[in-house]
């Protein structure tokens, strides 16, 4: 298969998770989803699968941005890497469906979190643990920065 027939596929396979738990985050089927996380370990199984048959044989490395920008020039490991965003990604935003419904935090205030997410992953789950820090104990981010870290 090629990279980008397998690029596509990997793409699009996790729109529908997505488009769960952005519109339907309390059905039944899309906590059943999330729970198994189904979609990110298969994945994940892909990743493993490209990084066993190409690294090691592309050059480049993880030891500069240079070394970096020459392991990324092989279609096969920007492939992997692309995937390791959509299963990072999608893994994180299952959890913070999870863990709205667990606080109560409202979907209508998560849905742009995980929009967010989809679009610029660390971005969504830092508007996320904003959203939700009203809903628990903990401070918002950098609150610490702030002052009064940790509480009295």
């Amino acid at each position: 298969m090629s990279t980008d027939t397998l690029f596509t596929i990997c793409t699009v396979v996790v729109l529908p998770q997505w488009l769960l738990m952005v519109v339907a985050p309390q059905w039944k089927g899309t906590r059943r989803l999330i729970a198994w996380n189904a979609v990110p370990l298969l994945l994940a199984a892909v990743y493993l699968y490209l990084v066993a048959t190409t690294f090691g044989r592309a050059e480049g490395g993880f030891g500069s941005l240079d070394a970096v920008g020459r392991l990324f020039a092989n279609r096969e490991v920007l492939l992997a890497g692309w995937i390791h965003y959509l299963v990072l990604d999608l893994f994180v935003g299952g959890w913070m469906t999870r863990d709205a419904m667990r606080l109560g935090v409202s979907a209508v205030a998560v849905a742009p979190c995980l929009v967010l997410t989809f679009l610029l992953g660390p971005a969504g789950l830092l508007l996320y643990w904003a959203v939700r820090s009203p809903h628990t104990r903990r401070r918002p981010p950098f609150a610490v920065l702030a002052g009064g870290w940790p509480p009295a």
